[in-house]
């Protein structure tokens, strides 16, 4: 239903400008929003004209105008004045409000049908049903991002992508749990993945700059059809789950670029203790020297380019040899060859798989 302070706003603005004074009362005779100075109308009277089968009535400078919803009495509306233009005033401050609740009813059933388009609760007969009740266009791609939020702020996040992602543009911003808001985002036909990652960057900063807020942003792929809207969503909570276990210092994930992650993601965990076991052996991949392990990371990002690593990293090439020779000392593994450079990257990653579980279990 439209807020009271929604319908103020709508009559003070209409006031300013006519110099006419409006008041709102709903069927009770409570006052809902007014610009009335000094005598008010009294409840008694409102609630006479709202059992009144006529749907206006003057009495003295009060103009009484009823307004409907569907053909339901919704409110009461004054407006006070000795001539016509109060009258005309009043109508067209109905006319307003009317529109106005069409508006924010169409948004509430628009959100309640996106809402159980992700999670799947429509039956595809339904889905275009009601798709077409509400003026949605089915066959348009889309995309569905996720922006993880974990403050009690996603009420402020969700309005602030309302202001940049508009339904006129065939957007919706909506909230599924308190930690994450979604973006059903509509797209071109020549729009790629270089102005999907764009989109998401954005959200970022717009998050940090606007309302401080940290987040983390993740993104599905690209659906043609509005039945398929799930699919992206059910991609893009993948793509923020796998994120924040292996590239956990990006702001960014998208489902298409998550690579041998998603595969550990979906392996059972007895496999992946085997594996660690195999690997390993006795040592717990936690106690390794943490200025090696940031140091291989390194020089995996290097794509084990030696000389490389170690200007960026500001040590000797010896130094950066030794710490790759000590780790080869306690894991048998040699990160200066390809094979061995895999297998120990997939260990870790299966290890810090391995830590996710054991902390969703607490």
């Amino acid at each position: 239903m439209i807020t009271a302070q929604v319908i103020e706003n709508c009559i003070e603005e209409l006031s300013s400008l006519t110099k006419v004074n409006l008041a709102v009362y709903d069927l009770d005779g409570t006052e809902v929003a007014s610009t009335f100075e000094g005598d008010v109308i009294s409840g008694e009277l409102i609630r006479g004209f709202v059992d009144s089968p006529a749907g206006s009535q003057t009495i003295g400078r009060d103009h009484l105008l009823k307004i409907m919803d569907e053909g339901e009495l919704t409110y009461i509306l004054a407006s006070r004045g000795n001539s016509d233009q109060a009258h005309i005033i009043g109508r067209i401050a109905v006319s307003q409000i009317q529109q106005l609740i069409m508006a924010y009813k169409e948004r509430l059933d628009r959100n309640n049908f996106f809402q159980n388009l992700l999670m799947d609760n429509l039956l595809l007969v339904d889905v275009y049903n009601r798709a077409k009740k509400l003026h949605i266009e089915a066959a348009v791609p889309r995309v569905v991002y996720i922006i993880e939020t974990k403050m009690e702020k996603d009420n402020a996040a969700a309005e602030l992508l309302r202001g940049l992602f508009s339904m006129q543009s065939g957007d919706f911003v909506t909230a599924v749990d308190e930690n994450n808001v979604v973006l059903i985002k509509a797209l071109g036909p020549r729009d790629g993945s270089g102005y999907l990652e764009q989109i998401a960057q954005t959200i970022v900063d717009m998050m940090s700059t606007e309302a401080m807020m940290n987040v983390r942003v993740a993104y599905g792929t690209v659906v043609q059809e509005l039945k398929d809207v799930s699919k992206s969503y059910k991609e893009a909570m993948m793509a923020l789950e796998v994120g924040k276990i292996f590239y956990v210092e990006k702001k960014v994930n998208s489902y298409g670029s998550l690579g041998i992650g998603r595969l550990i993601y979906q392996l059972p965990a007895n496999l992946c203790k085997i594996f660690i076991d195999e690997i390993f052996g006795e040592n717990d991949p936690g106690t390794f020297d943490e200025e090696i392990i940031s140091t291989i990371n390194k020089f995996f990002e290097n794509n084990l380019n030696v000389s490389e690593t170690s200007r960026q990293l500001f040590v000797h090439r010896n130094t950066l040899v030794y710490r790759v020779e000590k780790l080869q000392k306690s894991t048998g593994l040699d990160v200066r060859t390809f094979d061995d450079a895999l297998t120990f990257k997939i260990a870790m990653m299966v290890y810090n798989y391995m830590k996710y579980l054991e902390s969703e279990k607490r």
